[in-house]
């Protein structure tokens, strides 16, 4: 009997040192990093995928849109400079020719803004925040960023709060 009890006590430590090595690894990884996508459809004049109705911006596509700054405060965040490519070129791009975006977000919110916010303020649809990638859970992986501060009395209150979008996975133009 002493011979089981030492090898159930071998056993539990052994697990018990394996359980510590793969908390350890996975305390000194990096952290996950979230996969850039966007989705336009609509009223679009290009598309990519086989049935002609959407354009798939994929993460390497997304990057290689000239990236603009805007620093700004939200009603969630200090003023931060927020980094991502204009919505107007994401829209240039598809060839857009509606006059509302219809924004859908990882969580099933929907909310629409106007296309002529995108010259108008320069929105832009950021991926990332003071140089770190936005991540599903603050904000990311897109959020709709307005110039808020350069507009205080546009962009102020409920109504404008409501523009600045996060979680962004699809767009439709309408």
């Amino acid at each position: 009997m002493h011979d089981k009890k030492n090898g159930w006590l071998r056993v539990l430590a052994l697990m018990s040192v394996l359980a510590l090595a793969f908390i350890s690894s996975e305390a000194g990884a990096a952290p996950l990093t979230t996969t850039l996508a966007l989705d336009v459809k609509g009223k679009i004049a290009k598309t990519n995928d086989a049935d002609h109705t959407v354009f798939h911006f994929s993460e390497a596509q997304l990057l290689a849109l000239p990236a603009h700054s805007i620093s700004t405060s939200t009603t969630w965040t200090a003023k931060s400079t927020f980094t991502g490519p204009l919505l107007a070129d994401i829209l240039k791009t598809v060839g857009a020719y509606g006059d509302q975006i219809e924004i859908h977000t990882l969580d099933d919110y929907t909310y629409t803004v106007p296309v002529s916010d995108s010259s108008r303020y320069g929105v832009i649809v950021a991926y990332s925040m003071n140089g770190q990638r936005l991540q599903v859970s603050d904000f990311g992986p897109l959020f709709l960023i307005y110039p808020r501060d350069q507009f205080p009395g546009e962009l102020a209150g409920a109504s404008a709060d409501a523009k600045f979008v996060w979680q962004i996975k699809a767009l439709i133009v309408k």
